[in-house]
């Protein structure tokens, strides 16, 4: 038995025991339960499998640290409402703030942060990561780490872009349905069906491959497939705001259309679609990586994290991670958006601790 082992159960029994006495219940039980399972875990996979455990556990540790850090740093510069609201938030939401404001600040600096052009040849292909190219090269010796950058502008302002174009249309047209009613709401509904029942990936495929595969196309194209569900989602929401009182009144004061739908249902309305909006974000970034990664989406030289796991998918055979570091890029954007939609989402219902 190592002073690794050792060492090991030492801390966490030691920890399990000093929450127990301060009465820690949540504490103690996660501490406790991680000692359990770490007996299994070592009894079967041995010193590594505890070398696995304390990594990930340093890891979430060091998140945990991030996020309480970030939370406390925006409550101290914010002000008013908006502070006591990041106050109140979870670790998870603040957490996903901080990785969503490392991927804004990439995008908007890639040409300054990144070391080489995203299309510029450097060095031999699939080059070992060196102090010149810090993950290592592609395919063709471009560098890794710049186009890691550079895909953070491309398939994340993409992505931005087309979830905004498929919400202006989607909640225009939903909440004007909601509105007006009748056979104006009867065409768009039953249209909005049709176009549902397509598979999405099968629609974007067909039209890509009719209309060819450049940035407009692309961004035209995901924004009609995606405008559907937040057409669905806007009439929803106005539909039980439409009935009520104040728009009544606003009706017999002769206010039009435009000036319910701005001025009344909006505000409203902007909880649940502001949550909406992340969740439909994930959506079209994962597509166009989709789309990337299957040779329709964003085409070379252009930096995309989805077509960099596909040139680099080879690497796996060898035992590198090359591949997975976009992946891991996708993954985390995707998780962190999904953080911060939760805690949204649970503050538009109403729930308190």
């Amino acid at each position: 038995m190592t002073y690794f082992i050792v060492g090991y159960y030492a801390f966490l029994i030691g920890t399990s025991c000093v929450a127990a006495y301060y009465k820690q219940r949540t504490a103690f039980l996660l501490l406790f339960t991680l000692t359990l399972a770490s007996f299994i875990v070592g009894l079967v996979g041995g010193e590594a499998a505890l070398w696995t455990i304390t990594v990930c556990a340093a890891i979430i540790a060091a998140a945990a640290g991030i996020a309480f850090a970030f939370r406390e740093f925006l409550t101290i510069i914010l002000g008013g409402e908006v502070a006591k609201a990041i106050k109140s938030a979870p670790l998870t939401a603040t957490f996903g703030l901080f990785m969503i404001m490392i991927y804004v600040v990439a995008a908007i600096f890639a040409p300054i942060i990144a070391p080489f052009g995203q299309a510029e040849v450097v060095g031999a292909s699939f080059a070992p990561a060196d102090e010149t190219m810090l993950l290592g090269g592609d395919q063709l010796g471009r560098d890794m780490f710049s186009r890691l950058v550079f895909g953070a502008r491309n398939t994340v302002g993409i992505a931005l872009l087309t979830t905004t174009l498929a919400f202006l249309m989607g909640t225009t047209l939903g909440l004007l349905a909601a509105v007006r009613g009748g056979w104006f709401d009867q065409i768009l509904a039953r249209a909005v069906d049709v176009l549902m029942s397509i598979p999405t990936l099968v629609f974007s495929l067909l039209l890509l491959s009719i209309f060819g595969t450049n940035v407009f196309t692309l961004v035209v194209i995901i924004a009609i497939i995606y405008t559907p569900p937040v057409f669905r989602l806007a009439r929803a929401v106005a539909g039980n705001i439409v009935v009520m009182d104040y728009i009544e009144a606003a009706k017999l004061r002769g206010e039009r259309s435009w000036h319910l739908i701005f001025r009344e249902i909006l505000p409203n309305a902007s909880a649940p679609l502001i949550a909406e909006f992340g969740l439909r974000f994930c959506f079209v970034f994962l597509l166009i990586s989709g789309l990337s990664f299957l040779g329709l989406g964003l085409q070379p030289p252009t930096a995309d994290w989805g077509s960099m796991v596909k040139e680099n998918a080879t690497l796996i055979s060898f035992g590198k991670i090359t591949p997975l570091i976009p992946a891991a890029a996708i993954a985390l954007l995707t998780v962190s958006i999904n953080f911060v939609v939760d805690w949204m989402l649970y503050r538009s219902s109403g729930l308190k601790t």
